[in-house]
């Protein structure tokens, strides 16, 4: 499965869209990584805590939407995006989306 956020494959044409595909993902964070990531926010710099927790819904997002799309027969999806928002306090939903797509190889011009 190819995943891009451009809306062209190099080497492919796309032979049929499928439509848009989605995935997404609500996370809140914990107690215990909420204190810990407060006592570093009083020293600066990044928060493992919170980078960890959003890199894993991002996969998480991505994967959901692969799955969309390969049920509707895509082997690809351009034109990738994120989007956040906040759902409650302390609670945040992750959405990847896309366009499904199937690629073929264009045949060769003629020399």
């Amino acid at each position: 499965m190819i995943l891009t956020t451009t809306e062209t494959v190099p080497g492919y044409r796309v032979a049929a869209t499928y439509g848009i595909v989605r995935g997404n993902t609500v996370r809140s964070r914990s107690a215990l990584r909420n204190l810990i990531a407060w006592f570093r926010l009083w020293f600066g710099g990044e928060v493992p805590e919170y980078t960890k927790i959003v890199a894993e819904a991002r996969e998480q997002a991505l994967d959901r939407m692969r799955e969309q799309a390969v049920a509707l027969g895509a082997d690809a999806v351009v034109m990738v995006r994120f989007s956040t928002s906040e759902v409650i306090s302390g609670a945040a939903e992750i959405i990847a989306y896309g366009t499904a797509v199937r690629l073929e190889t264009p045949a060769p011009a003629p020399a």
